[in-house]
């Protein structure tokens, strides 16, 4: 099914979901799923294939952010799926599903040549950053010349900031670093880069004070609320998002990890104003994305 997100008609915008199976491996289980299950309490982590998630969200009357991680220069593997797959089959589910991609900052060059493949030909949103993954911070300049891209046709940069699920629990953290995913670091980013807008992905602990002074002072950074059951916020990111920066939180989930339903059961116990619960439902995702003045429609 092909055709524009009609904002309208949905309940909500996830802008973070993941893929964590292509549908050439339908009954693969890949290595971190039980790991990451355990941290998280679901047991082992399902995984989606893009229709399947395309399924699952339309079901709900949502649209939902999709992408896959790539961390080649840690894991020595390209990501599974690919970019490629996720934007096209993303392409054939658009009534519901925005496709980003990654790219790992360590590529150098080649990496910007994918990234702008990945735009002119496959159509890509925006790009997801995992930090702590890639183990880079966003703020060295190594990474400058994919933000460049980036900010040229556009396009939302992603970054995970915080304390990750992964490799939590496992011995010496699965070597992950959590130090790359200070928020902080992004000021940087988004002072050289004005005209970039830049989501920091999750509440960000233990940086959470940081986070919400970024995104105050930066005009383009926003928020969104993934990884976590809103009823573990903390209270000063309950206040801003209430506040100062009603219109740049964002919803997000984190699925498979958390389900949106779990997410939105406890969001409507949360103390956020009526007026308010829209625009951070769907209405901020909606604008940052254009997709009210149908800049995401495609022909089927």
């Amino acid at each position: 099914m092909t055709g524009a997100i009609d904002v309208d008609k949905l309940v909500a915008i996830d802008v973070h979901t993941h893929v964590h199976r292509s549908t050439a491996d339908s009954h693969v289980e890949h290595s971190g799923n039980e790991a990451m299950g355990e941290y998280f309490k679901i047991g082992t982590m399902p995984t989606y294939t893009v229709p399947e998630l395309a399924d699952y969200y339309r079901e709900r009357s949502m649209a939902a952010v999709v992408f896959t991680v790539d961390s080649v220069s840690q894991s020595g593997e390209d990501p599974e799926p690919a970019n490629e797959e996720v934007a096209e089959l993303a392409a054939a589910h658009s009534d519901v599903l925005i496709p980003f991609a990654s790219v790992d900052p360590a590529r150098g060059a080649a990496g910007v040549r994918l990234a702008r493949r990945l735009i002119e030909e496959y159509g890509v949103r925006g790009f997801k950053f995992h930090p702590s993954v890639q183990a880079f911070y966003p703020n060295d300049r190594s990474a400058y010349p994919l933000f460049e891209l980036i900010q040229e046709h556009g396009l939302v940069a992603l970054f995970h900031t915080g304390q990750t699920g992964v490799g939590a629990g496992q011995r010496g953290g699965g070597g992950i670093r959590v130090k790359y995913a200070n928020p902080l670091h992004l000021d940087d980013v988004a002072a050289d880069f004005p005209d970039m807008d830049i989501v920091m992905a999750h509440p960000s602990f233990p940086w959470q004070d940081e986070a919400l002074s970024v995104a105050t002072h930066k005009p383009r950074v926003h928020i969104d609320l993934s990884g976590w059951s809103p009823k573990y916020f903390p209270p000063q990111l309950v206040q801003y998002a209430n506040t100062l920066l009603r219109e740049k939180v964002l919803f997000g989930s984190d699925f498979p990890v958390i389900t949106p339903e779990r997410w939105m059961s406890d969001f409507d116990r949360l103390e956020i104003k009526p007026e308010v619960r829209p625009l951070i439902l769907k209405e901020n995702a909606a604008r940052l994305f254009g997709l009210r003045n149908g800049a995401n429609a495609e022909e089927g």
